[in-house]
C-alpha cells in the first residue's frame, strides 16, 4: 500500500472518529448543539476536502498536518483536569466505553497520520514526492545533490 493511500485512509478514519466523538459529546450535553458549534462543521468540511480532493498538493498536506495535530490533541485535552472518565462522564454510564475508546483511537490514529504527513512534507521539501504523491504542483528538482 502506498503512502498516499495510507494517509487518505488514516485521515478519513480520524474524521470519522472525530465526528463520532463530537456527536457523543453533543448527545451527552457536554457540547452545545447550537449554531455556535458550526465551526466544527467547517473544520470537518475543510479536513475532508483536503483529504479527498487536494491531498496530493502541498496545501492539502498542510491541512492534513493541522487535522492530525487536532486529532492527536483531543485525548490530551480531555486528560487534563478530571481525566477521561470521572468528570462529566460517569465511569459506569451508558456509552462511557465508546466515548473513551473514540478518544484513544482518535489520538493514536492522529499520531499515525501525523507521522505520515510529516514524512510526506519532508520528502516533498527535499524535491521528490513519494510514490503516490505526485500532483500538478509537484516537480522533481534535479539541482540538488542526492545526498
Amino acid at each position: 500500500m502506498n503512502q498516499q493511500r495510507t494517509l487518505t485512509i488514516t485521515s478519513l478514519l480520524s474524521i470519522l472518529l472525530f465526528s463520532f466523538h463530537w456527536a457523543d459529546e453533543i448527545s451527552r450535553g457536554i457540547e452545545l448543539g447550537t449554531i455556535n458549534a458550526s465551526g466544527g462543521l467547517v473544520i470537518l468540511f475543510v479536513w475532508l476536502y483536503a483529504t479527498l480532493v487536494i491531498a496530493e498538493r502541498r496545501l492539502g498536506l498542510v491541512i492534513l498536518l493541522l487535522g492530525s495535530i487536532l486529532a492527536s490533541g483531543v485525548p490530551i485535552l480531555h486528560m487534563t483536569g478530571h481525566g477521561l472518565v470521572g468528570g462529566r462522564i460517569q465511569p459506569n454510564s451508558p456509552g462511557a466505553l465508546f466515548w473513551v475508546w473514540t478518544n484513544i483511537a482518535l489520538g493514536v490514529n492522529g499520531m499515525v497520520s501525523l507521522a505520515l504527513v510529516v514524512r510526506a512534507l519532508w520528502t516533498a521539501s527535499r524535491g521528490t514526492l513519494p510514490r503516490g504523491l505526485k500532483g500538478p504542483d509537484s516537480t522533481v528538482r534535479r539541482d540538488r545533490d542526492p545526498l
